[in-house]
């Protein structure tokens, strides 16, 4: 790649996320100057940056802040070269029932952000992130950029909404943006909210009986450092302006095999029930998500590292030690 990271301005935000926290680590090795934007609460907590190495922390200035805010969002944009936007409420079931919150974070958070790229006299490129989400069920398989788009869920619709105000200001303003679309990340740093560390933590907490959603749906389960290297990836390519990609490992896994694969990992093998609180609605459930990656494979020379059952034994081994943060005895929406 022609473009390089160090040395240069990148601001990100839902920088104490899930992925945010591994695409910081990520960007501070690379060279870049950090600003990470985390989520304004009383206890000065800075999300899971927490579980970073304080050598990258000490790298790292932490910008404290609400996507909702535009203004504050103007000045976090302020001088950067690369943005990455990765912010959102992303909690599927919750949308069910909160999907204004959806809106106001997902939709508004990025045309906040959007506007302050706009304005912005030093920026070389905005990605976007997206979610797999925003396909619904496949209906052609593997799940192409060009696949339709289904918003299945109050959340996947408000990505969709997020997405297509991208590409406006792409096609209205010649806005720098890529939007990158990862399939569902796993790794650790991933609570409860999602299926594998739901079964990890439920598994090793010696559970007789676990709580479990739908097993027949498949997911493009991908580790969250190779997500995370998709986006930087996307980032330096000024090919991808204006474009969609996926990032996704390109193989599919049913929760059935994830969880059997789970159980021979931590040496288990329980009997399980279904919890209606993690079934979806019948026509809200995305039954098969696989990527075709070979549009960012071809664009940047990107692909997957980390393969699965590797990817799992890593993720168990972090919530081992992190058990604390599991309450396998009530998982919240």
């Amino acid at each position: 790649m022609s473009e390089s990271l160090k040395g240069k301005n990148v601001f990100v935000t839902g920088a104490d996320g899930f992925i945010g926290s591994h695409l910081v680590e990520i960007l501070v090795n690379a060279g870049a100057k950090v600003r990470a934007l985390v989520y304004y609460n009383s206890w000065n907590a800075s999300g899971w940056l927490k579980d970073a190495p304080e050598s990258t922390l000490n790298q790292v200035e932490l910008y404290i802040g609400d996507i909702r805010d535009s203004e504050r969002m103007r000045q976090g944009v302020k001088g950067c070269d690369y943005v990455f936007h990765l912010s959102s409420l992303i909690a599927i079931p919750y949308s069910y029932d909160a999907p204004r919150s959806y809106v106001e974070t997902n939709v508004v958070g990025a045309l906040n952000i959007l506007n302050a790229c706009r304005e912005s006299d030093t920026l070389t490129r905005l990605v976007h992130v997206s979610t797999s989400e925003v396909y619904g069920s496949a209906q052609t398989v593997p799940i192409s950029e060009e696949h339709p788009l289904v918003g299945q869920s109050p959340y996947s619709a408000s990505k969709i909404a997020a997405d297509k105000m991208a590409e406006s200001f792409y096609l209205s303003f010649g806005l720098p943006v890529v939007t990158a679309r990862p399939f569902n990340t796993f790794g650790p740093r991933q609570t409860a909210r999602a299926v594998i560390p739901t079964l990890a933590s439920q598994l090793i907490a010696g559970k007789q009986q676990l709580k479990l959603g739908s097993l027949h749906p498949t997911r493009d389960f991908n580790f969250a450092t190779d997500t995370a290297r998709g986006m930087v990836a996307l980032a330096l390519c000024a090919a991808a302006e204006g474009q969609v990609v996926n990032i996704g490992s390109g193989e599919e896994w049913s929760i059935a095999k994830t969880l059997e694969m789970l159980c021979e990992i931590i040496g288990r093998n329980p009997s399980f029930i279904t919890d209606d609180e993690r079934i979806r609605p019948e026509k809200s459930e995305v039954n098969r998500l696989l990527a075709d990656n070979s549009k960012i494979h071809q664009l940047t020379g990107w692909k997957s590292e980390v393969p699965f059952r590797e990817g799992l034994e890593k993720t168990v081994r972090w919530i081992e030690k992190n058990m604390d943060y599991f309450d396998v005895d009530r998982y919240t929406k």
